[in-house]
């Protein structure tokens, strides 16, 4: 959406910028906002364990871990905060570098090098780092958890997106060798142990992460619905998923830790079981009477287009 918004003979207006802002604050920012609230409410009363005094206004703002780090409350809201900083930031990138090249300069390098900078700069960061020394906590906090080490994320989704619009024919032609190329990259990353201090650890990590979940699109994408019963069921989960992503740690898994911890194996099981079917019941329940009227509300008052 974002390349298609640019790549016009005209660049688009800020007041643009601002509609698709909107448009997707009305997505997240609601669902977010109930539910950190829920859980400022749980882990104040006692209800689910967690430090209290970890949640401040930064949360609001997603600033807890824009350059710093945040433990022990609303762990899975990093990654959001990730996410709506590439929103705010890219478009603003992406209208500057249009506003700034000569006339008659390609659009399309233009916006090539905005996502490259996106890409290049966080492992830069990243690299500036090296020597902070940490074991594997800290890692995950202060590595794996932080803005600007990983604004990159998501800029490879966009670096495809932009194969995508600009050389189609790549795109639908090596789709399964790119899927098969992606899951190697995504098993050799994950099946491998690493030293947290490590210079890969710290650096082209979370590049192949990224890189690797980006190569599955070409062939993703080519699979719009299924008419089965796994398909449906497959398709329900991608609608509700922003509602379990929000739900499931937060909430869910810490009532359960935090007042039905099993004493065995097979009551770990069974509280496994229950905790999955409890995040497909709440985040539909969620989904249904909060998240889809506040999106159908926002498609009444600027249209449909896109999420």
């Amino acid at each position: 959406m974002l390349i298609q918004l640019f790549d016009q003979p005209q660049p688009p207006t800020f007041s643009k910028l601002i509609r698709f802002w909107k448009r997707r604050w009305f997505r997240t920012l609601p669902n977010y906002y109930l539910v950190l609230l829920l859980n400022a409410l749980f882990v104040y009363t006692g209800f689910t364990k967690g430090n209290i005094e970890e949640f401040n206004w930064k949360f609001f703002l997603f600033l807890h871990n824009f350059s710093g780090y945040f433990t022990d409350f609303f762990w899975e809201s990093w990654s959001l905060s990730v996410e709506e900083w590439f929103y705010l930031l890219t478009p603003l990138a992406l209208l500057f570098t249009i506003a700034i090249i000569k006339p008659g300069t390609s659009k399309k390098f233009a916006i090539l090098s905005v996502i490259l900078f996106f890409i290049f700069s966080p492992l830069v960061y990243r690299l500036y780092h090296l020597p902070m020394q940490v074991d594997a906590f800290w890692y995950d906090v202060k590595f794996r958890k932080v803005v600007l080490m990983r604004l990159d994320a998501i800029m490879y989704g966009v670096l495809f997106a932009w194969f995508k619009i600009y050389a189609k024919d790549l795109w639908e032609k090596h789709a399964k060798t790119c899927f098969v190329c992606g899951l190697m990259i995504l098993y050799a990353v994950i099946a491998s142990r690493q030293d947290p201090n490590s210079f890969y650890a710290k650096s082209f990590y979370f590049s192949f992460v990224s890189l690797g979940a980006a190569m599955l699109l070409p062939l993703a994408e080519q699979t719009k619905s299924f008419s089965t019963r796994v398909g449906k069921s497959i398709t329900h989960i991608s609608i509700v998923s922003y509602s379990m992503y929000l739900l499931n740690l937060g909430i869910i898994a810490s009532v359960i830790s935090a007042h039905f911890m099993p004493a065995s194996p097979s009551g770990a099981l069974v509280w496994y079981l229950i905790y999955w079917i409890a995040v497909f019941i709440f985040s539909t329940l969620l989904y249904n009477y909060f998240e889809k009227p506040v999106m159908d509300l926002r498609d009444r008052k600027w249209g449909k287009s896109g999420n």
